[in-house]
């Protein structure tokens, strides 16, 4: 559809096109005053004479009899004709330039240079499938880079999701990914000699990329860290989630609030409303450095409705969830991720307005300072 547009859009820029243009409104004018003024006709009639023999009708209706009559018929009609196959080649010509651009590659490059705020993942075997499952769950913009086509041949592209079948170990690849302005790359193939290639060529292209990479032997995580990764990961230790929790750490935080249960619904609602979601609960116990962790992921609204409803109806449920939050004086702490770093901000700072926030990357020295001062 975007490709359509396109190719509108460049007709209505072309040239010739408006030139074609012209050409037509000074026929018509032609047709419709010489009709007007050699043919005798109204102006209503010397609309329509000129239309239907520009368009080489002739419907017999009205008939030139003087020979100026004959002669100007003549002129317009084949005019109309050299008009008719002008047209036609100029929209001919123009399909066939644009089909060819579209072929190129010209308005796949068009789209990836308008993406911004997004991750670009390169790779798409098993690892890569379950990287795009998390980014997608959280709404995340992706270009998706792999040379297999069939690899990539069932996902459905949208405005957010773009599939370009392309060599990720060549520098014109690399250059066409927008990462200047992406919040990270994602390097999920199962070849680690492409995996460092790749991320050589990222850090030398854009120093100050976010890179994240897998490792397949733990021989080479040295080598891809000193190649310039941020993070490396195993996926046969960890999997994917991990691999999307160390690509979102720019766009991750670490918040710790005091609130009863009854805040639940609002602090959901504040989190929805930025496009922002609450990872994992860490409820703190006094003096107990390691708290128990409560691993959440995206909730969607049947899931977040559903539970909301258990903490207000059902009675069993609200009073073991109240035991807990009494038991850790109220304070927890949450992983909060989010599109970007602004959206973040205004999530955070709409919870500091309710009142509940206590500090963001707090470390347990403070933390345990609150669950001594908010104890009952």
């Amino acid at each position: 559809m975007s490709e359509f547009k396109n190719f509108i859009e460049d007709l209505k820029k072309n040239k010739t096109g408006v030139r074609g243009i012209l050409a037509i409104i000074i026929i018509f004018l032609y047709g419709t005053i010489g009709s007007y003024f050699i043919m005798g006709l109204n102006m209503n009639d010397s609309i329509y004479y000129t239309i239907i023999t520009v368009a080489t009708v002739g419907y017999g209706d009205i008939a030139p009899i003087t020979p100026l009559q004959k002669l100007f018929t003549t002129s317009l009609a084949l005019i109309g004709i050299g008009l008719i196959a002008y047209i036609f080649t100029i929209i001919i010509t123009s399909f066939e330039e644009n089909l060819h651009d579209i072929r190129s590659g010209r308005y796949m490059e068009k789209r990836l240079s308008e993406m911004e705020n997004h991750y670009v993942l390169c790779g798409f075997g098993r690892v890569g499938l379950s990287v795009f499952e998390e980014l997608k769950k959280r709404n995340q913009k992706v270009i998706i880079v792999d040379k297999d086509e069939k690899a990539t041949e069932d996902i459905e592209e949208t405005e957010n999701i773009i599939v370009y079948n392309a060599n990720a170990t060549e520098d014109k690849t690399i250059k066409k990914l927008n990462i200047d302005k992406s919040l990270g790359v994602i390097i999920a193939t199962g070849n680690d000699v492409e995996n460092l290639f790749m991320v050589l060529t990222v850090r030398e292209l854009y120093p100050d990329a976010w890179i994240i990479t897998r490792a397949s032997k733990k021989d080479n995580v040295k080598r891809l860290k000193h190649a310039g990764a941020n993070k490396i990961i195993s996926p046969e230790a960890s999997g994917g989630v991990e691999i999307y929790f160390a690509a979102v750490q720019p766009n991750l935080v670490y918040i710790t609030q005091k609130h009863d249960i009854d805040f639940l619904e609002r602090e959901f609602e504040i989190l929805k409303k930025h496009n922002c979601h609450l990872e994992d609960i860490e409820y703190h116990f006094q003096g107990i450095r390691t708290p128990v962790t409560r691993t959440i992921g995206v909730l969607d609204e049947e899931e977040k409705d559903h539970f909301i409803d258990k903490v207000k109806n059902d009675s069993n449920v609200r009073e073991s969830l109240d035991i807990m939050y009494k038991t850790v004086n109220g304070v927890h702490s949450h992983w909060i991720s989010g599109p970007d770093k602004r959206h973040l901000d205004m999530a955070i700072e709409e919870l500091k307005e309710e009142g509940c926030l206590l500090g963001i990357n707090l470390d347990f020295k403070v933390i345990n300072e609150f669950t001594k001062q908010y104890k009952e």
